[in-house]
């Protein structure tokens, strides 16, 4: 597949689309779980490109508004790697069965990005996805109160990724956010989208002090 440009990946086979992306993106880790520092626990994120026929979009889904953490937050599925997944990519996609209901045999995982902190403690995992069509969404209403595509394209763009300050836990810092619809997808899984659109398209993006 030659080089596309974001808007050209319309009717783009599954498996083309997914080997055009493993090109761009990091190797899948394997074995056991990595380590991370102490003050930190792993969790593990799916980011699920769906191939669609008229292009390719991004799954993402909105937290419930009863949980403790991110309530209410534009999110991937994902969550804390629990000791009897046998690695990053096993924790990715129960996680993603458990929040959506996707079987694992709709997603082929293609790579991974940079792990991303979160504010919350957490060293999260990307893991870069081709989900193919005919699957069902079944949200878990105890996770997950919806979900949503946005196009790749979009959401890729430079051009849609505005840096923001915002004050956390009493610290100032500063944070993309990517304005969709009635959506405004921020924070680290903004952060995961950034570094996706840099691998894809080689954007250059500034990622100093985010958190």
């Amino acid at each position: 597949m030659t080089a596309p440009s974001p808007d050209s990946l319309a009717g783009v086979p599954a498996r083309e689309l997914g080997d055009w992306l493993a090109h761009r993106l990091l190797p899948l880790p394997t074995g056991s779980v990595p380590r991370v520092p102490e003050r930190l626990r792993p969790a593990s994120v799916l980011v699920p490109i769906v191939a669609r026929a008229d292009g390719p979009s991004v799954l993402l889904t909105v937290r419930s508004a009863s949980l403790s953490k991110h309530a209410g937050q534009i999110a991937f599925p994902g969550g804390r790697i629990e000791p009897d997944d046998a690695d990053v990519v096993a924790a990715a996609l129960r996680e993603t069965w458990e929040e959506t209901g996707i079987d694992a045999s709709f997603i082929t995982p293609v790579g991974a990005l940079e792990p991303v902190e979160s504010v919350t403690g957490f060293l999260m995992f990307p893991i870069v996805a081709i989900v193919r069509e005919g699957f069902t969404p079944r949200a878990n209403p105890g996770e997950v109160a919806s979900m949503f595509e946005v196009p790749l394209a979009f959401v890729t763009d430079k051009a849609n990724q505005i840096r923001k300050t915002g004050t956390f836990a009493g610290l100032s810092r500063d944070y993309y956010s990517i304005p969709f619809d009635a959506y405004d997808i921020w924070g680290a899984t903004a952060r995961i989208l950034v570094d996706l659109g840099q691998r894809l398209w080689g954007q250059a993006g500034d990622n100093r002090a985010l958190k």
